[in-house]
């Protein structure tokens, strides 16, 4: 089941620049933290649900931000495309994205 909240509040703005001076990582999407974003690169869903997602903003190079877990850690809260998304862990676990990690330029 997937749940669906409109919210004004999106920390992460389309006009806003992601710092690319950076390495990128494949992970699943259930395995983010909080406060971390990424970008959709795959979905492996059943067609009818991966079809839904997509229409939500689940679409390759779509950038996702980690907003909130329940306090059980199921599910977790998304935002993409200025929309909050609750999704489960099973269907996180089978989106694919690149997350962005800054690499630590510091010597000392």
């Amino acid at each position: 089941m997937v749940a669906i909240a409109l919210s004004s509040i999106f920390s992460v703005e389309e006009s806003d620049e992601l710092e690319l001076s950076g390495a990128w990582k494949l992970r699943l999407l259930s395995e983010l933290p909080i406060g971390t974003v990424g970008v959709v690169e795959s979905l492996e869903l059943p067609g009818e649900i991966q079809h839904h997602l997509m229409h939500m903003g689940f679409v390759p190079e779509a950038r996702v931000m980690v907003v909130r877990r329940a306090p059980a850690g199921d599910p977790t809260v998304y935002s993409i495309d200025g929309f909050e998304v609750a999704l489960r862990r099973d269907t996180a676990k089978a989106i694919r994205v690149r997350e962005y990690e800054v690499q630590n330029t510091r010597q000392g």
